[in-house]
């Protein structure tokens, strides 16, 4: 017979494991994989840059507009110039924070993938296993269905024979 699972049935799956403390969470207990490797290999450069053209960028916004906000004051009978400087400002100011939010989130996705402790092969077997049983129970929901439909046809059916007779 097979395994059918009520409607009201609840599964728990612990998403978090429990604390343990320390250094120890993040180093994993056996030797890192070839996608650990690779994911830092690829990752840590990548978040050290976008780190790095955030600072430059920040820097860059700072020192243009310590420079050219005295030049459009002093010099510039209009506003114009005084507006681009501030729209220029705080375009470079969200050009900044862009970057090293980026580079921050890389960084800290490198972190919470070790913590985990799962390899990309475990994750996909655990996904595979999550569709095998919602398939199996969609398709007992189908032939349940299926049942209720043909048992509602063959009482209609005689209905009707029974009708027919008298």
């Amino acid at each position: 017979m097979a395994d059918v699972r009520h409607p009201h049935q609840i599964q728990v799956h612990p998403q978090h494991p429990r604390y343990e403390g320390g250094v120890k969470t993040l180093l994993p207990q056996r030797g890192p994989s070839a996608t650990q490797v690779l994911a830092i290999v690829t990752l840590l450069p990548v978040g050290a840059t976008l780190l790095g053209i955030a600072g430059l960028t920040l820097l860059g916004t700072i020192i243009g507009l310590c420079v050219a906000t005295p030049v459009f004051l002093l010099f510039s009978p209009v506003l114009v110039p005084a507006a681009l400087t501030v729209a220029l400002a705080v375009t470079g100011f969200l050009t900044s924070g862009a970057f090293g939010l980026t580079g921050l989130s890389s960084l800290s996705w490198i972190v919470n993938y070790f913590k985990q402790g799962r390899t990309v092969t475990e994750q996909l077997d655990y996904t595979k296993r999550r569709m095998q049983e919602r398939m199996a129970d969609a398709a007992a929901q189908v032939g349940q269905k299926t049942k209720d439909v043909g048992q509602a046809i063959q009482s209609k059916a005689q209905e009707g024979k029974e009708g027919g007779r008298t």
